[in-house]
C-alpha cells in the first residue's frame, strides 16, 4: 500500500463508527481504528500487536479461523470487551494481496457492533417459543426439545418418558365437564408443576388445557412417580382456591408413556411417543372417574410403555 493510500485508509478508518483493522495471515493485528474504544473499551494500542484470537470468545475462534482461511468472508463472532462482557460483532473480511506477486499480504476487517440487534433477535426467539398465558414453553418448543432428547436417548442407549396432563373444569350443578383454554387456574397448575420437576425435565403447554412433561432417562416406574407428584400438587389446590380462580371444580387426567431404543434406532419415535402418551391420556379420560382434583385417589392416571424395535 502506497504512503498516500495508507494515509487515506487511516483517515477513512478513524472517521468510521465501525472498527476497522488489519491483520497478517498469522492473525496478529497490525492496525486497529479508534472505534475500538467505544465498541470494546480497548485502546487501539492495547489491541495492536496481539493475536486477534485474544479478543474472541473461545467457542467462536473456529469461525474466525475460517474467515482467515477464506479469501473473502463475512463472519459474526462474540468479542471480549475490556470490562469482561461480550459484544456481538459482525466482521466483513477482505484479503489484500501483493499486486505484483499475488502473495497474500494481510486481511482487512470492518467490524460492526450488532449486540443490540442480537439481543432483540434472542428476545423474539424466546417469545416465539413461549406460551404467553402460562409462561411455559409452547408446542413448537416441545417438539424441538422432544426430538433433541430422543436423539440423546439413542446416543446413550437410555430411555425417555412423556407425561400428558389434561385439566378439566367441572362447572355447574349438573357437573358437566368442560375443557377450557387459558385462565388463572391453568397458570396456577403450570407454576406448581414447574416447582416440583427436575432441572433436566422439560415442561410445556401442549395445547388448550393440556401440559406436557418430558422426563429424560426416566423409565415407566419413575415416570409414574412423577405423575403421582403432579397429581398431588394439583390436589393441593384446595376447593376454595379453585372455585375462586375457575368458578368450578378442577379435574386432572394424566397419560404416561415411555420409549426405549431396542436393537436399532427409530427416528420417528418422538411422534410415536406423543401418540402413546395421548392414548394413555384418552384411556384415563374414559375410566369414568373424573372427579374433583383434590380427591387424590380419584384423579385419573393412565400409563403405557412404548418400546421401539428394528424393522
Amino acid at each position: 500500500m502506497s504512503s498516500q493510500a495508507n494515509i487515506d485508509f487511516q483517515s477513512l478508518a478513524e472517521n468510521s463508527d465501525d472498527i476497522i483493522c488489519s491483520a497478517g495471515t498469522d492473525r496478529v493485528l497490525h492496525y486497529v481504528s479508534s472505534a475500538s474504544r467505544a465498541i470494546l473499551g480497548w485502546q487501539p494500542e492495547e489491541m495492536a500487536g496481539k493475536v486477534f484470537d485474544d479478543f474472541i470468545l473461545p467457542e467462536d475462534i473456529p469461525l474466525l479461523a475460517a474467515a482467515f482461511a477464506a479469501q473473502n468472508q463475512n463472519v459474526t463472532v462474540r468479542m471480549r470487551r475490556k470490562d469482561g462482557s461480550a459484544a456481538w460483532v459482525e466482521n466483513h473480511a477482505r484479503l489484500v494481496q501483493n499486486s505484483a506477486t499475488g502473495e497474500q499480504k494481510e486481511h482487512v476487517f470492518v467490524m460492526r457492533d450488532i449486540t443490540d440487534r442480537k439481543m432483540q433477535e434472542e428476545k423474539l426467539t424466546a417469545s416465539s417459543l413461549t406460551d404467553g398465558p402460562t409462561g411455559l414453553s409452547n408446542r413448537r418448543a416441545l417438539d424441538s426439545a422432544l426430538d433433541m432428547e430422543w436423539r440423546r436417548t439413542l446416543r446413550g442407549g437410555s430411555q425417555i418418558s412423556l407425561l400428558l396432563l389434561e385439566l378439566v373444569l367441572s362447572k355447574g350443578s349438573d357437573g358437566e365437564n368442560q375443557q377450557q383454554d387459558g385462565g388463572d387456574w391453568v397458570r396456577a397448575v403450570a407454576s406448581a408443576i414447574v416447582g416440583i420437576v427436575r432441572a433436566t425435565d422439560f415442561v410445556a403447554r401442549y395445547g388448550g388445557a393440556e401440559i406436557a412433561l418430558i422426563l429424560p432417562s426416566a423409565d415407566i416406574a419413575s415416570a409414574a412417580k412423577v405423575a403421582l407428584k403432579v397429581r398431588s400438587v394439583v390436589a393441593s389446590l384446595a376447593c376454595p382456591k379453585v372455585e375462586k380462580l375457575a368458578g368450578g371444580w378442577l379435574v386432572a387426567n394424566i397419560g404416561v408413556a415411555t420409549g426405549l431404543p431396542r436393537h436399532g434406532v427409530d427416528m420417528k419415535m418422538p411422534e410415536s411417543l406423543l401418540l402413546a402418551a395421548d392414548g394413555a391420556l384418552r384411556d384415563a379420560q374414559h375410566k369414568g372417574q373424573t372427579l374433583c382434583a383434590w380427591q387424590v385417589g380419584l384423579t385419573n392416571l393412565g400409563g403405557l410403555i412404548w418400546p421401539t424395535e428394528a424393522r
